[in-house]
């Protein structure tokens, strides 16, 4: 009887080792690959493939119908003497300027109002929110017509007798035009970002601010601004990183050709104008979107760089 069980006991094992839950054991490493191979699937055809065939086409003299050649970094250096491309820099690094400041501080007071638990004050974050949702065609339309010569902004300034003003023609009244359009759309989206980050704040640091004679004003650099540091730099880079690449706003103000002599072009807009069409620049216009990842990826380090000088 010994001898019997003892024989049995290493089948058993053998039985065990062929349960489903072993096999299951043993597949369990190539099946997170199979959840992830749709997604994979789907950066690698929509984000993947396109940057590595702009990377390709910027050393090329391809266009819109014709294969184009290999030509070295000849693209790259026709970008030094093309003029428009020094105007859509220019335009696209005081937008950075410009709007950056303006989204960073501006929905994080906005943020703190609306914290505030009052009456009716969700009605108030719902229209802070709905530019964010609306439109960026229809918004544009909308800040045309009122920024027309004929427009409403421009009737009023006639009734109160300041005068018609050309916010549409002027070059320089048109590109900050275009950054309130981007700020004011801009506000509600990181405005619910502080909303969370503001949440996490201890109650406490407040009080005991409030206790040793701290103001509203002081208890906003003490304590809100060290808390939601990290908020901030996210903020800032995001903000960044989409008002350098900045199109619809622009174009929709000072249309295709930028508005007037072309002097409010930026990047972006370059590549739309230099390669669509028939005989569109595709490969020049790689070399242009080559340039502003480069710059986007350089903004985004300086803005982490910045923050961790700040940790030491």
């Amino acid at each position: 009887m010994k001898s019997s069980s003892a024989a049995t006991a290493p089948r058993a094992a053998a039985d065990n080792d062929r349960s489903p839950r072993s096999r299951i054991r043993r597949q369990l490493p190539s099946s997170p690959w199979l959840f992830a191979a749709p997604g994979l699937l789907v950066v690698g055809i929509f984000i993947l493939y396109p940057f590595v065939s702009t990377l390709i086409n910027s050393f090329t003299d391809k266009r819109t119908l014709i294969p184009g050649e290999y030509v070295g970094l000849d693209n790259f250096r026709e970008l030094l003497h093309d003029d428009m491309f020094w105007i859509g820099l220019r335009n696209s690094t005081l937008y950075v300027v410009g709007v950056v400041p303006a989204l960073v501080l501006l929905p994080l007071l906005l943020a703190m109002l609306v914290q505030k638990h009052i009456p009716g004050i969700t009605f108030f974050r719902s229209a802070f929110y709905t530019p964010v949702v609306a439109s960026i065609v229809v918004v544009g339309l909308i800040w045309v017509w009122m920024l027309d010569e004929r427009g409403l902004v421009n009737a009023v300034l006639e009734a109160v007798g300041v005068g018609s003003v050309g916010f549409l023609s002027d070059q320089w009244l048109l590109l900050l035009s275009a950054m309130a359009v981007t700020v004011w759309k801009g506000l509600g989206y990181y405005m619910i970002i502080y909303l969370a980050a503001l949440a996490n704040v201890p109650r406490e640091l407040h009080e005991a601010a409030s206790v040793d004679g701290a103001g509203a004003v002081r208890r906003f650099f003490t304590v809100t601004v060290p808390a939601v540091r990290s908020t901030m730099v996210l903020v800032a880079a995001l903000s960044s990183v989409a008002a350098f690449k900045v199109f619809s706003e622009v174009y929709l103000m000072a249309g295709p050709n930028g508005g007037p002599a072309g002097e409010d072009t930026t990047l972006v807009m370059l590549v739309q104008r230099v390669g669509t069409g028939l005989t569109g620049r595709v490969g020049y216009a790689s070399a242009i979107s080559v340039v502003v990842f480069v710059v986007t990826v350089a903004l985004m380090l300086l803005v982490l760089r910045a923050d961790r000088k700040e940790d030491a």
